[in-house]
């Protein structure tokens, strides 16, 4: 595997039972790259990211991080590894404080980089300054994603996933996510990022990958996805 790749898979499949989700998907991420993982609800975003992280194992193919297969590793050894991942519904602990929920992730990356601590997460992140001692529960859905993803930068990640990035969020707060997004692409943290926004999607990432029914429908450039708006309509319903 080349040293610039973080991620590659090869024919991966993943099934729930007897559901065949995945279909032999190929996806690479490079470092310092980052990623839009689009489709409509269902067609296997989420799975893939699953697999990525060990929380589903494949039936079949393989996973790589750093060229090491991981597709037997348990998800805290895949996250040792430099993956830091923001789920689709947050999964902070909202009975511990903001505070709390962002120190207890603090470490250094893998090769000891300390760029991302506790007070670069709160200049990036203002809003959880003001609320520190607040508990988790008690935040509004913007906060509760901002906090999961700083507590996510806390872990000094050589690579971010970002499921449902902005789902749910106001627009105000969701350009503020979007914000962030930029700001974590141009520290040279590689993303993979899931969103239904393509526009602000392909706004950030430098390369796009399009799933249905967990096959790989299309994969390029931001301006060559923008530039195709067939594809956009007949996969993405726009």
């Amino acid at each position: 595997m080349s040293e610039a790749l973080l991620i590659e898979t090869r024919g991966l499949h993943t099934h729930y039972g007897a559901s065949h989700i995945l279909h032999g998907i190929d996806f690479t991420v490079r470092r310092g790259e980052t990623i839009g993982l689009m489709g409509r609800n269902g067609m296997g975003k989420t799975t893939l990211l699953k697999t990525l992280m060990g929380l589903v194992r494949p039936s079949a193919g393989e996973v790589r991080i750093k060229g090491r297969a991981t597709q037997r590793l348990a998800t805290y050894e895949i996250a040792r590894l430099g993956v830091a991942y923001v789920p689709e519904g947050r999964g902070i602990f909202g009975n511990l404080s903001v505070r709390e929920n962002l120190l207890m992730a603090a470490r250094p990356g893998v090769d000891g980089r300390r760029d991302w601590t506790f007070e670069r997460v709160l200049e990036t992140f203002p809003r959880l300054a003001e609320r520190l001692d607040h508990g988790g529960q008690q935040l509004s859905g913007g906060e509760q994603q901002m906090l999961t993803i700083g507590r996510a930068l806390m872990t000094n990640p050589d690579l971010l996933i970002l499921d449902e990035a902005t789902e749910g969020l106001a627009p105000l707060v969701a350009r503020e996510i979007w914000r962030i997004c930029r700001l974590i692409r141009d520290s040279g943290i590689s993303s993979i990022i899931v969103d239904k926004n393509w526009r602000h999607v392909t706004q950030i990432t430098d390369r796009n990958v399009i799933l249905v029914k967990g096959r790989v429908v299309f994969e390029g450039a931001s301006q060559e996805l923008t530039a195709r708006p067939d594809v956009l309509e007949r996969h993405l319903g726009v």
